[in-house]
């Protein structure tokens, strides 16, 4: 008996996932082009009627229609149950890594934020400042009522993390004359910072950088070897957010044994 209630909680954590992250593909539709993300309620866009909440349900109603419109048997992207599954997994195992506690509401927050700006980067090569200047806000916001976490430490971590891209976006444009950086991932790391503290910008830059390099040599040999492809860096940041918000003992750990090997 002692097993089921954590079982139980965790699977309100997928469903709760699923739920936000159906919400969150309407945010990655609409927010991007201007318009209202409460009103009005979804629509297929082929024959512009209305989705009744049976067909809404996250993950099963795409499967149950095979991915039509009930009506019109117009395709829905894929796209849409796998940001439910995403936000589903994520939320399932945010719950099993840190249990219920004030920072777990914290971790939700900033892994819903973090879902929406990837895929709006991939869609659009924009990450909203409502997303990142708010995120940097709320987050030094939680460090300074959280016992559980440091301001200082958050405080750092916003200018460790947006002043190095800044830096970085500042030497290419004076050796290129040309802007190699975006600022809304200067924002966003600046917002990791303040949620996951300094400590978290030296692991997110090499694993950003690792994944965001091989995807962008994979699609320069792709187009032949044009080296002006480009991609959003946005989601390989939040690949590096999430594995160390998911890990980060284990990687502190590895900081120490790197930096003190006779520790």
């Amino acid at each position: 008996m002692e097993n089921i209630e954590p079982q139980f909680i965790a699977i309100c954590f997928f469903i709760f996932g699923a739920l936000i992250g159906s919400f969150g593909n309407v945010i990655i539709y609409r927010l991007p082009l201007g318009k209202s993300v409460i009103t009005p309620r979804s629509r297929c866009k082929s024959c512009e009627k209305l989705i009744p909440w049976y067909h809404n349900i996250p993950i099963f109603s795409w499967l149950l229609l095979r991915g039509r419109c009930y009506s019109c048997g117009a395709r829905f992207s894929v796209r849409y149950p796998l940001v439910e599954l995403i936000m589903a997994f994520l939320f399932y195992f945010l719950y099993l890594r840190y249990d219920l506690q004030w920072i777990t509401f914290e971790y939700g927050i900033f892994i819903f934020g973090l879902v929406i700006v990837t895929f709006i980067d991939f869609d659009h090569f924009l990450l909203p400042d409502i997303f990142t200047l708010s995120g940097i806000v709320i987050g030094l916001l939680g460090a300074f009522i959280n016992p559980q976490r440091d301001f200082f430490d958050a405080f750092l971590g916003v200018l460790m993390g947006g002043g190095f891209l800044w830096l970085v976006a500042y030497i290419y444009w004076v050796l290129r004359k040309e802007e190699g950086m975006g600022g809304g991932d200067i924002k966003l790391l600046g917002w990791i910072g303040a949620v996951l503290g300094w400590k978290s910008i030296p692991f997110v830059i090499l694993v950003s950088s690792v994944s965001g390099s091989v995807v962008g040599i994979t699609m320069m040999i792709k187009n032949k070897g044009n080296l002006k492809t480009v991609i959003p860096f946005g989601p390989y940041i939040v690949l590096g957010a999430l594995l160390y918000l998911f890990g980060n003992i284990e990687i502190t750990q590895w900081y120490t044994r790197l930096l003190f090997p006779s520790q």
